[in-house]
Order: structure tokens, then sequence, then C-alpha cells
């Protein structure tokens, strides 16, 4: 069992609690300010941005979907959700995941291949399963570019070669590099974590569970807007 999915069952864990406390929220007990100077959004004035640092390998992301799609339904209209690809554990093949995601937003077509791209890693029978069914052990070899370029290809028509030169590209290797540095600007260790608006980090461990996070974080963009 690799550290990951150790951690998926942690995240499971909490996901019963009960919601006792949703207007009680503490700074440094459910989520963290961020000290770096280095808080880089892409929002327009007035906008709230609410990222999920991700990676389509992490087992705990995949149980987070539908949790994720559901906050983003219930933010209010000022606020924008976005998503921030992590690369931190490459023997599970993060990178390569990292590099399809930014080639696939660069080519218009992340947003409609963002969710079932989890389901292409972790469903029975997914293209670029990266857990070999019967040993529940990592495939070696693991899925390449060139295999998500073929699914990618599958779902939107998006050429092969077009999308791998995109994926091989500077400026995917720019935002990847760009990627990382804000992941560790922003002191992210575990997959899947929400910051909003570059200030405060959370995950659904310290929030109490997943019914506990959207309000945390809701409660969070109130207090942006708020300060806006």
């Amino acid at each position: 069992m690799t550290r990951y999915l150790a951690a998926l069952l942690a995240l499971l864990s909490v996901v019963s609690l009960p919601v006792a406390h949703a207007a009680t929220w503490t700074e440094g007990q459910h989520y963290f300010p961020i000290t770096s100077t280095k808080r880089a959004t892409s929002m327009p004035p007035g906008t709230v941005e609410v990222m999920e640092v991700f990676s389509y390998g992490c087992p705990a992301c995949f149980q987070f979907v539908p949790i994720a799609d559901k906050l983003k339904a219930s933010l209010p209209a000022n606020a924008k959700m976005v998503y921030l690809p992590a690369a931190f554990n490459p023997s599970e093949g993060w990178p390569m995941f990292q590099r399809a995601y930014f080639a696939a937003q660069a080519l218009g077509i992340a947003d409609k291949t963002h969710d079932p791209m989890f389901d292409a890693v972790w469903k029975p029978g997914g293209e670029l399963a990266i857990m070999d069914a019967s040993s529940r052990q990592l495939k070696r070899p693991l899925p390449t570019i060139e295999d998500a370029a073929r699914w990618y290809n599958k779902r939107t028509g998006v050429a092969v070669d077009k999308f791998v030169s995109t994926a091989k590209s500077f400026a995917v290797d720019v935002k990847m590099k760009a990627a990382d540095d804000l992941i560790t600007a922003y002191q992210v260790d575990r997959t899947p974590t929400i910051i909003v608006n570059g200030k405060y980090r959370l995950h659904a461990e310290s929030a109490g569970g997943f019914d506990q996070l959207i309000e945390l974080v809701k409660y969070l963009v109130a207090k942006e807007s708020a300060a806006k």
C-alpha cells in the first residue's frame, strides 16, 4: 500500500464526522494562513479564487471528485474554482499527469476532461490506470504522455501528435515549474488541498470532514469578499 492509499483511508475516516461546529472555525486548527509572499492568483479584482491542489494519480483526489464538484456548485458568484496539479510523487506518475493537465488546459479541453480523467486512472479497466487490478501493485511501466494523448484523442478528437507536442512544449515546462514553486510556497503537503485566495490552506482532515470543508471554504470566501 502506498502512502497515498494510506492517506485515502485516513481521509475516509473523517467523512462521517457530524457537522457540529460548521460555524466555528479556528485559524491554525481548521485552516492555516499562508505566510509566503508568493500568493499568485489569476483572478480579476473582486473575484475570490478557490484552488484545489490535486493529482490524477492521487486516490484521495479521485474520492474527492464529487465533493469538489459540489463545492464548485455551492460557491457564490464572485468566487471561482481552479485546479493546480501537483507532481511531488513521481514514483506514481504524478509529473506526467501534471504535464497532461497543463497540455489539456493549453488546448482548451481541460474542463470537459477533468472528471473523466480520474475515471481513466481509477475505475476498473481505465486506460490510464497506475495500479494493476489483480495484484494491486503499481504498474510498470506507468502510463506515458503518449498514452494520455491517445486517451485525450478519444475523448476530444485532439490529434495525438498535437497533444504530445503541446505537452512537451516550453510553455508547459514553465507552467509545471511555476506550479511546483507555488505548491512549495503554499506549504502543501498532501492532496487534495484547498487554497482560498492564496491566503488560506485547508483539507478535509483539518476541517473535520467533507461537508465541513465545503462550509469552511464558503466561510473563508465570505471573509475574503468582505475584506475586498
